[in-house]
């Protein structure tokens, strides 16, 4: 795919960012996870993000990167652009962002840089150097110590013709209408939130036609539903789902600390398709937790 075509299919629908599978002595599990990526690929996802915040990123070795991108290149369908994630500083997001484009990934995303605060041009400089290092489409994550202006913004894009996508994981309204009016359609627009279904509404209005979902990896149905209802705003349909559904999901998420992922492993293991305990510093739910989710599922499948 070229670059405006991996952009446009990329906003034409769903985002998917299946979690990563690790065996019962913690360690990468190629035939699990390959599984995982051919049965998500059965449904209507416009990208498949490998690696990425929900894949445990952080906790995936230099000795197990390759293979996770490669697996899920070469497990996915052909039309579904496979995009790898990158991140903590220049050095090592280039040279991951260098292994993900020779593994066969269609794009990068790029979480924050580790640890530090930076000023603007440090920011852009860090997203040059990645942009310039790989010919494959690049999309910024917006999140945490990781946050540009939008002048900043609309000047990486003048500087990088391969910046093809920005994700929002702050969640400011304000400062995403500012990014709309100031970007237009140069980048494709993607909600990141963690639960990014409860901003779906107002996000569309401004643009923003697609967002990542992590209860894909468990109720893809469901999470594909509601992304019809949101794009035909099917105000009756949403309204249901996220009382019935996604609001007591963002309860039981928030009870600890890291529940973003380690919710969406216990669901995927809840309906059958087991990708191992999470690595630490990650926590499992609790037993009632676990059940909690199990009659979350129960009640819309």
């Amino acid at each position: 795919m070229t670059l405006d075509e991996i952009k446009a299919k990329i906003g034409s629908g769903l985002l998917s960012f299946p979690v990563t599978d690790f065996d019962e002595a913690g360690e990468f599990d190629r035939d699990s996870y390959a599984g995982r990526l051919q049965w998500l690929s059965s449904f209507d996802a416009s990208g498949l993000f490998a690696a990425g915040g929900t894949g445990e990123f952080f906790s995936i070795g230099y000795d197990e990167y390759d293979d996770v991108i490669r697996t899920a290149v070469s497990n996915s369908s052909a039309n579904v652009p496979v995009l790898a994630g990158v991140g903590y500083g220049t050095r090592m997001a280039v040279d991951l962002a260098r292994r993900a484009e020779k593994a066969g990934a269609a794009g990068i995303l790029v979480l924050p840089h580790y640890l530090m605060f930076a000023e603007q041009e440090g920011i852009i400089a860090h997203m040059k150097a990645i942009c310039d290092a790989v010919g494959i489409g690049v999309i910024y994550y917006a999140r945490d110590n990781s946050r540009l202006a939008p002048d900043s913004l609309a000047r990486l894009a003048e500087l990088c013709p391969n910046l093809i996508g920005y994700k929002d994981g702050i969640g400011d309204l304000q400062l995403m209408v500012q990014v709309a009016s100031r970007i237009g359609d140069r980048m494709v627009h993607i909600g990141g939130l963690p639960t990014a279904e409860v901003f779906a509404q107002p996000y569309l209005e401004m643009g923003v036609t697609t967002y990542s979902s992590a209860v894909f990896n468990f109720v893809p149905e469901l999470a594909l539903r509601f992304y019809r209802a949101i794009r035909q705003r099917d105000g009756a349909t949403v309204q249901a789902l996220l009382k019935s559904f996604y609001l007591p999901l963002i309860e039981l998420r928030d009870k600890k600390r890291g529940y973003a992922v380690s919710m969406i492993k216990a669901g995927a293991d809840i309906v059958g398709r087991p990708a191992g305990k999470v690595r630490s510093p990650l926590t499992e739910l609790s037993a009632d937790e676990r059940e909690t989710l199990a009659q979350l599922i129960a009640a819309h499948s």
